[in-house]
């Protein structure tokens, strides 16, 4: 029988080297053969066999027997199959250099080392073979069963091997210390790292100083067994200095009884894949004739802004660069995109800091967010800045351009409100600075935007107030001076609000106009009004008062006015020359052309037409020979200065007293509006004036006021 004795060498240098060198010899032998042994029991007696081997390599004189006895343990240990072998003649000739204290000295003695391993194999595995030869045919079956299953194991092996060292991805594999076992040529060259130095070194060498906390826990977590498998992205950096962005995925490999044996790594560079997806959020994020963040970044970074809550404050200036729709329409888009691109860069030399961004947002609109401003000062200070930097000429294309931009501000803390709130507000508030006059900013003010966001509501609800007759009209008397007789009636269009209560016309009539609805919202006054006209005609026949009903301008531009009032005379049945229609200076001054035959057709039809607040606007008095007017209504800001009963202004009483004079030269009579006391009506009726309305007579009211009048005048004839 073979026999050595267990050598008694004193043990090589660098222990820790030789348990590495026998858990890589482990993991290549552990599944040749069928072993009864644990995994660390297998190490155990691997490191001990490690140890003689790096005697024998660095020891002065060599000793073949201590090396024979390993092959012999080999076969003890129940590697018998030639694979056991072959694994092990692998380890031993990659890793025995690394592991002597002289690498030229162990490649020397390489051959010499192997060739006593394999003889003390070969004699053990004989001994062996003749044991068995000594037993029975159920001994011949098991080993035939074990043949099959070593055929299957070692078909397995192979499918691994082939998968392990072909695969495309890095994989690595290591003890539960983190020493790296084996890997693959593609971890290799992935790292930039020889095999043979990669199987020494532990996996935390690739480890960065500042790795993540959140990275670092799960990999100790998955070194406790406390999970079986993690995924990460991460960076690695090779020898060569180039930075890599890897997907690694880690799992863990238990024994039969759970516990953890090793780490399986399997690393994918996704370096241009990386690269790729930060170009395209790059693209997606940033506008591509400025360079700088769109929407899309200036909407996340305001988001992220809002979401750090607590004290935050934040500050927007809107900009947009004024008339540059007329650069762009006049001397072309490519001016135009450079005029841009040129703002642009002067916003970005204003704007610079980790708390600020400058943002495109489209078209001419440039955005700046300033986080946690100290106060609304530092906000007008910057759009000064920006003001200034923008009228500085700039020369495109051959043309010196100068420019300049109109600024929205907003500033406040970010608890108690929406990132869509402070947008809307700085959006309205750049229309402010616009409106006022352009080259210049202006600051949101949250009084301003109720009456803003008053006027909308009432815009908006107009059209359905207009079809639920929420509109009324109500009346205020004309007066004949001379007598004080009830001679006419000026229709007032009011709006009972369900909201808001009851609302004048200075409330909704010019809101009304912008939005074109006083089209149909007049043409439904003027029908009002004469039907209500004709009520007091049927009743009180020649008593019975004019109506007089204002005119808006556009309404005056409206093709479809004549037919319109046309088809109301014809369903009321009311006589033309009882509906008088009283327009601005402004609408009837400019009546020009198609406007000018339009109140030449009105006339025709019997209506008479009134200037209303006569000497307010163009007081063109040459050209109020020509219009086909009947009166004139002097406006209330004229006889202010009639009210002091002692001391009236000569200025007011001589300015009144031309306009009077000048009518009647015209043949046109004169109406006073605003008489609020006797003072003034009797001025007025010693001057001349026809006519007088105002609170000394009546506010205005509902038609049974009026009817009060007429009763009370029929009772006193």
């Amino acid at each position: 029988m073979w026999t050595v004795e267990s050598p008694s060498w004193p043990a090589a240098e660098g222990s820790g080297g030789c348990e590495r060198f026998a858990r890589r010899w482990a993991a290549a032998v552990r599944n040749t053969s069928y072993v009864a042994l644990e995994t660390e029991e297998i190490v155990e007696r691997l490191t001990e066999f490690a140890k003689v081997l790096a005697d024998a390599a660095c020891s002065d004189t060599y000793v073949q027997e201590p090396v024979e006895w390993i092959g012999v343990e080999l076969v003890r240990m129940r590697f018998i199959e030639t694979e056991s072998l072959a694994a092990s003649i692998r380890v031993i000739g990659e890793g025995l250099p690394a592991l002597a204290g002289s690498a030229e000295r162990a490649m020397e003695r390489l051959p010499k080392i192997l060739a006593s391993l394999v003889t003390g194999f070969n004699e053990a595995t004989s001994e062996r073979i003749l044991e068995d030869q000594q037993s029975d045919s159920v001994r011949s079956a098991v080993l035939d069963a074990r043949r099959g299953a070593h055929a299957a194991l070692r078909a397995s092996e192979a499918r691994f091997q082939a998968v392990f060292h072909e695969a495309a991805v890095g994989i690595g594999i290591c003890d539960m210390r983190g020493n790296i076992i084996d890997a693959n040529r593609a971890m290799s060259d992935l790292l930039g790292v020889p095999l043979t130095e990669l199987r020494t070194m532990n996996i935390e060498e690739f480890f960065e100083k500042d790795m993540p906390i959140e990275l670092r826990k799960e990999y100790d977590e998955a070194m406790a067994g406390e999970r079986d498998n993690y995924q990460v992205e991460r960076r690695f950096r090779r020898r060569d200095g180039v930075t890599l962005r890897t997907n690694v995925k880690v799992s863990v490999v238990r024994d039969e009884a759970g516990r953890p044996q090793y780490l399986v790594g399997m690393i994918e560079d996704i370096t241009e894949r990386h690269t790729l997806q930060r170009r395209l959020r790059h693209e997606a994020t940033h506008d591509p004739l400025t360079g700088l963040p769109n929407r899309a970044l200036f909407q996340e970074r305001l988001n992220e802004v809002f979401a750090a809550g607590g004290e935050t404050r934040v500050g927007l200036c809107y900009l947009d660069v004024d008339g540059f729709k007329v650069i762009n329409d006049s001397l072309g888009h490519d001016v135009g995109d450079q005029l841009l691109v040129a703002v642009g860069t002067r916003l970005g030399v204003l704007v610079d800091g980790p708390d600020r961004m400058v943002a495109r947002m489209g078209g001419d609109e440039f955005v700046v967010l300033v986080q946690d401003c100290a106060s609304i000062k530092d906000l007008t200070l910057l759009a000064e800045k920006i003001l200034a930097a923008l009228r500085e000429p700039v020369r495109i294309g051959g043309h010196d351009l100068t420019v300049s931009a109109s600024i929205g501000i907003v500033e406040r803390p970010c608890e108690g409100t929406t990132p869509a709130d402070t947008m809307r507000d700085a959006d309205v508030t750049l229309y402010w600075a616009k409106s006022d006059g352009k080259d210049q900013y202006a600051c949101f003010d949250p009084e301003r935007n109720a009456h803003e966001v008053a006027r909308f509501t009432l815009s908006a609800r107009m059209p359905a107030a207009l079809e639920r007759e929420e509109f009324y009209v109500d009346y205020q008397p004309i007066v004949r001076l001379p007598d004080g007789e009830l001679h006419g009636v000026e229709a007032l269009v009011r709006w009972r609000h369900p909201e808001f209560g009851p609302l004048g016309p200075d409330r909704f009539i010019g809101l009304a106009e912008e939005t074109g609805l006083i089209v149909p919202l007049g043409r439904w006054v003027l029908r009002t009004a004469c039907i209500q006209a004709k009520e007091w005609w049927d009743r009180f026949g020649d008593d019975a008062p004019y109506v007089s009903v204002n005119l808006a301008v556009r309404q005056c531009r409206d093709p479809g006015l004549v037919d319109d009032i046309r088809k109301i005379l014809a369903e009321t049945g009311l006589p033309a020359h009882r509906v008088q229609l009283e327009l601005t200076e402004s609408a009837i001054m400019g009546a020009t052309g198609e406007p000018l035959e339009m109140l030449r057709t009105l006339v025709d039809l019997g209506l008479t037409i009134a200037i209303d607040d006569f000497g307010t606007g163009y007081s063109n008095l040459a050209y109020l020979r020509v219009l086909p007017v009947r009166t004139l209504k002097i406006a209330g800001s004229f006889l202010e200065g009639l009210r002091d009963p002692g001391n009236a202004s000569l200025v007011d009483t001589q300015i009144v007293r031309t306009l009077v004079s000048l009518a009647h030269l015209l043949g046109l009579t004169v109406t006073a509006e605003g008489v609020e006391t006797t003072e003034q009506a009797d001025r007025l009726r010693r001057i001349g004036a026809d006519c007088a309305q105002g609170w000394l007579y009546a506010k205005s009211g509902p038609p049974s006021e009026i009817e009060r009048w007429l009763t009370a005048a029929r009772s006193n004839s």
